[in-house]
């Protein structure tokens, strides 16, 4: 019996193809990648859109149109697209190391990452360990949490809690302690069920609560639920002053201050996830210093490379390292990724603290969130805004507005108007790169007040 012959596929060079530019690419990309955070058949009706170069906070595609970054290409981006600085360190290292593995090795550019890290961050961080992207660093964090536990003869420590709304990532682990139902109901049966607590968002106040004295009710949850179960209990984690995916739920910083006091007092891990909030994103160089704290773990990410190369960083305390600290190989922390504290990472991250450095970045950024504060009064007070908010270089308010599809036409009214928007929900947010100059900003502003009236 013959058996019928497979077509091969054809193979279309960018070269012999006879779409060009923009739909060139989009072809291509349709027909070999699959997106992330996607639905692939909805871009069939809203296609793609194919970038060709970046330059400062502006991304460019293929015909020449271009697109304000005001989300910083998923919250990395710090000091914009092709910065000439990071480009330059990223050449010096490409000249000298390019990579070797960090178990049994070791090189200079981690190492001086990690000590600059420890001089920066809250005190008492002493040691740095590292992995390739934020869901990576929330495993690293659980994983060494628990490890300690069991380390020191509680085994029965093993659960974890994190607030509502939360999001840590979408690795298995990372699931567990996100409670986003979007991202975790496919995945229900493999992942470990931890418990939630209540979210200090202040958009849940009570009227005429203030965001602080909502913040400590919330907290005074969080005692109850300690109270109860702090012996099975290995951490609590929270992304600090900011749960991004949650719709940037911003809170006052005395919830964390109260979390540090309660996870001390009941033997329970705090990690702290400033994946997405930390390297200056909340007006200070870490969420945590707002709220003068020292969690047991910090997670870093995104923006730690300024938005050029995968690195992420869990950093703990001389305390959990020592745990750790034994003669028996199975005490010590066997994780791995191949190209953890990879040196061109690493180097990337070092320009990005020489530019927070050099260029007196969280002052400027001071200076810029003034300004956008100011002249975006009209957007705020707009009678279809609604919880104008704003946390350092974050800002987020929701639209009242009648289509259910309202994300999908914020984004699309947002790329005629030349502006990367990519609201959660009903929820517009901005966090630009720190670059950001005024006239932009004013742009940026100016043009989503157009977009939500159109939208009304």
């Amino acid at each position: 019996m013959r058996r019928s012959r497979q077509a091969k596929p054809v193979m279309i060079s960018p070269m012999s193809n006879p779409l060009s530019g923009n739909a060139a690419l989009l072809a291509r990309s349709l027909a070999a990648v699959w997106h992330p955070c996607s639905q692939m058949k909805h871009y069939e009706s809203f296609p793609l859109i194919p970038i060709a170069r970046g330059k400062g906070a502006w991304l460019y595609d293929h015909d020449g149109k271009r697109y304000l970054d005001a989300v910083s290409s998923w919250w990395v981006n710090l000091f914009g697209h092709c910065n000439p600085r990071i480009n330059a360190a990223l050449r010096d290292q490409l000249e000298t190391l390019e990579h070797v593995m960090l178990s049994g090795f070791t090189h200079e550019p981690v190492v001086q990452l990690s000590e600059r890290l420890r001089e920066l961050a809250p005190a008492g961080l002493g040691h740095c360990f590292y992995g390739s992207d934020g869901a990576s660093a929330t495993e690293i964090a659980l994983k060494m949490s628990a490890h300690y536990w069991r380390n020191s003869g509680k085994p029965e420590k093993s659960q974890f809690i994190s607030l509502q709304n939360s999001y840590h990532g979408e690795t298995l682990g990372a699931l567990s302690v996100t409670d986003i139902a979007l991202f975790r109901d496919a995945y229900g049966a493999l992942i470990r069920q931890h418990s939630t607590v209540p979210s200090p968002d202040s958009r849940i106040a009570n009227v005429g609560e203030t965001n602080a004295a909502y913040a400590l009710r919330c907290a005074a949850a969080l005692e109850r639920h300690l109270q109860q179960h702090h012996h099975q209990l290995a951490a609590l984690i929270v992304e600090p002053l900011v749960q991004g995916a949650a719709g940037m739920a911003m809170y006052h910083p005395s919830y964390l201050k109260r979390a540090r006091e309660l996870c001390a007092q009941y033997g329970v891990h705090l990690i702290a996830d400033e994946i997405a909030v930390g390297m200056g994103r909340t007006g200070t160089l870490f969420a945590c210093e707002q709220a003068d704290i020292t969690p047991d773990f910090l997670l870093l990410s995104k923006g730690i490379t300024g938005g050029y190369l995968p690195l992420s960083v869990v950093m703990t305390t001389d305390e959990i390292y020592q745990a750790f600290y034994a003669d028996q190989t199975a005490r010590g922390f066997l994780h791995s990724h191949s190209y953890t504290g990879n040196p061109l990472a690493c180097r990337a991250a070092l320009a990005t603290l020489d530019i927070f450095a050099q260029d007196d970045i969280l002052n400027t950024n001071r200076s810029k969130t003034a300004y956008l504060n100011t002249i975006a009064k009209p957007l705020r007070e707009h009678p279809r805004v609604r919880n104008f908010r704003n946390t350092g270089m974050v800002w987020a308010f929701e639209a009242d507005t009648p289509h259910a599809d309202f994300a999908q036409r914020c984004f699309t009214l947002g790329l005629q108007q030349e502006l990367l928007l990519r609201p959660i929900g009903k929820t517009v947010y901005f966090m630009p790169p720190y670059i950001i100059e005024e006239e932009e900003i004013k742009i940026l502003v100016e043009r989503t007040l157009g977009i939500v009236e159109a939208l009304a």
